[in-house]
């Protein structure tokens, strides 16, 4: 297969090394299975939409195979056009343009595998999807890593012969960064030590995965008292049940160290002590404060090892900036600038509102000194105390129905377009909708279409245990190739007995900020897939939009209009209009200080050599009110910095959450203005700009066009309420 052709001769060592453990490891021999399947089905077109009731897993992952294997024999093809002609005239004809043209089918089958894959599991299971996804991964990179494609760009990126536009430069700079970062520059002894690095990465990345899933399945702790339990919100109760048809009744309840149910357990857990075992059980963990045959600290530093050496041979001083080639803030020092910056205004807050909650517990009765773990219960507590801040009375006000239709009307009016449900479109399931969205200037032809499937279905969606929701791209819009775009929006909401699907205002924000993503991929104006819609934004920017549609929220006027009560449709009283003001603003100093602390961490362990504790006990104070337990090992077990895909990325949430609070305030000071018209043309910009460019132009230059300036963290900092002092220009 064409594919193994193109690894072995770039990665040589990758694939003897892989070869040589599946030998040992099965005692047998290696089969390469052919491809096999009808060898022009496409599951999904440039406009057409997929017919689900002809769908089946053969035919998509036969689609696959045979979209893989034409475009590796198209790429082989094009590699011998390229090496054969003396120069290469048009960059874009000869090469780019046919690239586009050959990978468009399988970025198209993969999109809706994956929409398949968690929206309806019965036709698309995790091991099938697996399948796929492994296939097209190592398909796209190809393009990437040919060096004949590589260096005829890169010759025509220095030539002055041909000038190129905006769209046209950044696809060349993302193939050559591509390239560089990949290592396709490097050669000799130098390649054969890269592929070790990432190779021994791979594999202890997924040893300290492993680690963590084991530990937490290793931890057992049943509750049988309900004083313990009294408190906990229902979802909580049903996934900790023993038995689920009398989740607040009978015991006993199993906690465990998933992530949500640690968080949710320690809001809502009255007990000091069960607390604390909870507590210390999940940030003792894989390390040799706990079981030792899950200890992750030797894997720790070897990956830190690994990633330096991989950043060194390719040129860079440490694995953070080398991370800072594909990011917006683009150097570690004005990392470092802004989350000290964030961390001066946000440090006193801190001390004042811990000083605060401290009161506020033995007013209540709690008389000790707060540790960490008490943090988030007394927190809650305050909470409802001072601003009535009722998660289960608030969400009465957000049925989902009511939401959605309302954020489609605002939606429709802020970005001049209509939103169109076409009910008879095929459909993975009944529930699914499907919505076209057309350019009121030019509404002769949808712009594109969105599914929405919003509903939890335990049998066959995959289901997360906190829903965040996806979006999902099915197709992303490429001029060159006629193609339309084709999203899917998928939640797993619950009916709540027999009420509407209630929203929490976490879900309204998530519902938002999944809209404006999908949105984005739909407005945008590129010309080329790779620079699509939310393809090609700098890492810590693509949660720019989204986070900007979820500000709007903050909007009285806004807010108000997209909620009402699911069984009178009583507007949404002053009071929890108020409190779902305050929610954000409750804290907000240790909550950004905890955000900043674990982006800062992972600035240091990419940068420096130190231990990891070493650097946490620096670290620490610096962002913390509350001192460090000494055997708080959380780098052990911090997996989407080191497993995952964060490393050196970490603090990308805060970087889009800076750079989003700064375009909303721009909505803030046309509502200011009492004219509805200046509001209408904010929205206006932000369509023309955030909205249209996507990958289009570096997400600085977006910004300045539609603000007139470069970011500040004021506007961040104003709708978090914390005082500051005067801050640097």
């Amino acid at each position: 297969m064409s594919y193994l052709r193109l690894i072995s001769k770039n990665y040589p060592l990758l694939i003897t090394r892989t070869c040589n453990q599946i030998l040992k490891r099965n005692n047998g021999f290696i089969v390469l299975v052919p491809e096999i399947g009808e060898e022009n089905y496409s599951p999904i077109g440039q406009h057409e939409l997929p017919e689900f009731n002809n769908f089946t897993i053969e035919k998509c992952i036969s689609a696959v195979g045979n979209q893989g294997l034409a475009i590796e024999k198209s790429l082989k093809a094009l590699e011998d056009d390229i090496t054969s002609k003396a120069d290469i005239t048009d960059i874009f004809k000869e090469v780019l343009d046919p690239i586009e043209e050959i990978t468009t089918g399988l970025e198209n089958t993969w999109g809706l595998a994956k929409t398949l894959y968690l929206g309806n599991s019965s036709l698309m299971p995790t091991k099938s999807y697996l399948t796929i996804h492994d296939r097209a991964c190592r398909v796209r990179a190809q393009k990437f890593n040919s060096l004949p494609v590589y260096y005829a760009i890169k010759k025509a990126a220095k030539s002055e012969a041909q000038p190129y536009d905006d769209q046209q430069k950044r696809l060349i700079q993302k193939f050559l960064l591509e390239g560089r970062l990949n290592g396709i520059e490097v050669d000799g002894a130098q390649k054969f030590q890269l592929n070790d690095h990432i190779i021994k990465l791979s594999e202890n990345r997924a040893k300290f995965h492993n680690n963590v899933e084991a530990s937490r399945r290793a931890f057992q702790q049943n509750c049988n008292d309900p004083n313990i339990i009294k408190e906990l919100p229902t979802s909580l109760l049903e996934m900790l049940s023993v038995d689920r048809t009398q989740p607040a009744s009978k015991g006993p309840w199993k906690l465990s160290l998933q992530p949500y149910v640690v968080k949710s357990f320690l809001e809502y857990c009255p007990d000091h002590n069960v607390r604390w075992n909870v507590w210390q059980a999940d940030v003792r963990k894989c390390s040799r404060q706990a079981d030792k045959q899950y200890d992750n600290s030797v894997f720790l530093e070897e990956i830190r090892f690994s990633r330096r050496q991989q950043a060194k041979i390719l040129g860079y001083e440490s694995y953070m900036d080398m991370s800072m080639e594909t990011k917006m803030a683009g150097s570690v020092s004005n990392v470092k600038d802004v989350l000290n910056r964030l961390r001066e205004c946000a440090k006193p807050a801190q001390d004042a509102e811990i000083a605060n909650l401290q009161t506020y517990a033995e007013k209540i009765g709690y008389h000790r000194k707060l540790e960490i773990q008490d943090i988030p219960y007394y927190r809650r507590k305050q909470l409802i105390d001072l601003h009535d801040f009722n998660e289960d009375v608030i969400q009465e006000y957000f049925p989902l129905n009511k939401v959605f239709k309302n954020m489609l009307k605002l939606s429709e009016k802020l970005f001049n377009i209509k939103v169109i449900e076409r009910p008879s479109v095929n459909r993975w399931h009944e529930d699914v909708k499907f919505f076209e969205v057309f350019d009121l200037q030019d509404g002769k032809e949808p712009l594109g279409g969105f599914y929405v499937d919003l509903y939890a279905r335990d049998e066959e969606k995959t289901i997360a245990a906190v829903n965040s929701g996806w979006m999902v791209k099915m197709r992303s819009k490429s001029e060159l190739t006629n193609t339309r775009p084709l999203l899917a929006i998928i939640f797993n909401f619950r009916q709540i007995a027999e009420k509407s699907v209630l929203l929490n205002s976490t879900d309204v924000r998530n519902l938002f900020s999944k809209f404006g993503l999908t949105l984005q991929n739909i407005i945008c104006n590129s010309r080329y897939n790779e620079l699509s819609g939310s393809s090609n934004v700098e890492w810590d920017a693509v949660e720019v939009v989204g986070n900007v549609m979820s500000n709007l929220l903050y909007d009285t006027e806004i807010l108000k209009s997209i909620t009402a009560h699911y069984s009178n449709e009583d507007p949404l009283p002053d009071k929890y209009i108020n409190a779902f003001m305050q929610n954000q603003k409750h804290l907000a100093g240790y909550n950004l200080c905890r955000q900043l602390y674990f982006s800062d961490l992972d600035v240091e362990l990419n940068t420096k050599k130190d231990f990891w504790w070493d650097v946490v006990k620096e670290l620490y104070p610096k962002y913390h009110s509350v001192e460090l337990d000494k055997k708080d090992s959380h780098p052990c077990s911090f997996t989407p910095i080191v497993s995952g895909e964060w490393g050196g990325a970490y603090y990308s949430t805060v970087w889009s959450e800076l750079i989003a609070a700064d375009v909303y305030s721009a909505f803030w000071e046309a509502r200011k203005s009492q004219n509805p018209d200046d509001f209408a043309e904010v929205g206006k910009r932000f369509r023309n700009t955030f909205l249209a460019c996507g990958g289009t132009l570096q997400t600085n230059e977006v910004f300045r066009r539609f603000r007139g300036r470069d970011p500040s963290p004021k506007a961040l900092l104003h709708n978090l309420g914390l005082s500051r002092p005067e801050l640097k220009k």
